[in-house]
């Protein structure tokens, strides 16, 4: 170990050698080189993470450089793995970077998690962001998150030590979300919030300080104020590998859903019926004739209410739970079943529409 190199770090009573060792050892694999991902990578690397993963197959964009100062004007058009790896081996060329030129998903997640130990995520996507939770929690690895919109920034860490997970602090899949191509972004944003990622994976692995774990840590930029909130780990969805198989790879899947606009061409038909799994308490309210609502954890006791006949469309608030829904159904004899893409809210959306088409 070059200890000349790490000295202004060692010298701290809470890094030491023992502490650089770990860093040595640590591996740490970091999804999206973008805004955020720039401003974590080079700090990792000074610090001696001993193997780092950066994972992402777009290319640099002129427009990129504003924010993600890891790259130059003559990086434009090229990989951005390749271009933030030279950069970061230009910094410290005695640690390993592993480019990996793909884009996550679900075949080569599981896989790849398991070679590292910390997951950060720097992703704009709800949808990647829900993959990197699912398949942390299959793997047991932590995952540090970082989002920004505007001014704002949030960072928390999930999965530490069988900790909350993203799911327990945001249930419901959404739709659609913006990001900073859509609504814009300071460059410093996403360095201030990197910097806030950074710094938990380097607590994690010296194992100093107080993780943010059940805690989301709001940053607002123009005030300069900050807000810690917690959250608690809850049962509602328990992530173990037959939840990822079933979720993302399992054929039935296709088969068991229906769009929201086919679904709403049976509306009149008294063979069909629309089946709302939500709780009593949750909006929109879907006003159909020809519906019915049982909330998911009393689906299975009360299926004797049920006409095994019949079609039945299904739906909750976006589409997560009227999937295991239908999975229920078809496992009892009802084999008419299935789970409305989009769930109430798109159905909201689409009633209305039609309501006013109508009149």
């Amino acid at each position: 170990m070059k200890t000349n190199r790490y000295n202004r770090q060692i010298i701290l009573p809470e890094v030491g050698t023992n502490g650089q060792e770990k860093l040595g050892n640590a591996k740490v694999l970091i999804i999206g080189v973008g805004g955020l991902g720039s401003a974590i990578l080079p700090y990792l690397a000074a610090a001696g993470i001993g193997k780092i993963g950066i994972m992402d197959n777009d290319t640099i964009d002129v427009t990129n450089l504003q924010r993600q100062v890891i790259y130059n004007t003559n990086s434009v058009g090229k990989s951005k793995v390749l271009e933030a790896k030279k950069m970061a081996l230009a910094l410290n060329p005695s640690i390993e970077i592993n480019a990996i030129n793909e884009k996550l998903d679900a075949k080569n997640a599981l896989p790849i998690f398991e070679q590292y130990d910390i997951i950060v995520d720097v992703t704009d996507n709800l949808q990647t962001k829900y993959l990197i939770n699912d398949a942390c929690c299959v793997t047991k690895k932590p995952f540090v998150y970082g989002s920004i919109y505007k001014f704002e920034g949030q960072v928390s860490v999930f999965n530490y030590q069988n900790g909350p997970t993203y799911r327990c602090l945001f249930p419901e899949e959404a739709n659609n979300s913006s990001n900073c191509n859509d609504v814009g972004v300071l460059g410093i944003s996403v360095g201030i919030i990197g910097m806030f990622q950074a710094n938990e994976v380097l607590k994690m692995v010296l194992g100093i300080g107080k993780i943010l774990s059940g805690k989301l840590l709001v940053y607002n930029l123009l005030n300069n104020e900050q807000q810690k909130f917690e959250f608690s780990k809850t049962q509602a969805t328990i992530i173990d590998k037959l939840f990822f198989e079933n979720k993302y790879f399992d054929i039935e899947n296709t088969s068991i859903e229906i769009e929201t606009s086919v679904s709403l061409e049976q509306i009149n038909n008294p063979e069909v019926v629309f089946l709302d799994v939500r709780n009593y308490d949750e909006y929109p309210k879907i006003i159909i004739e020809n519906s019915i609502q049982i909330p998911l954890e009393f689906l299975e006791n009360k299926l004797h209410q049920l006409d095994s006949n019949a079609t039945f469309y299904i739906f909750c608030q976006s589409g997560i739970r009227s999937k295991k829904a239908a999975q229920i159904l078809k496992k009892y004899n009802f084999n008419n079943a299935r789970s409305i893409v989009g769930g109430a809210k798109m159905l909201e959306k689409l009633l209305y529409k039609e309501t006013v088409l109508v009149s």
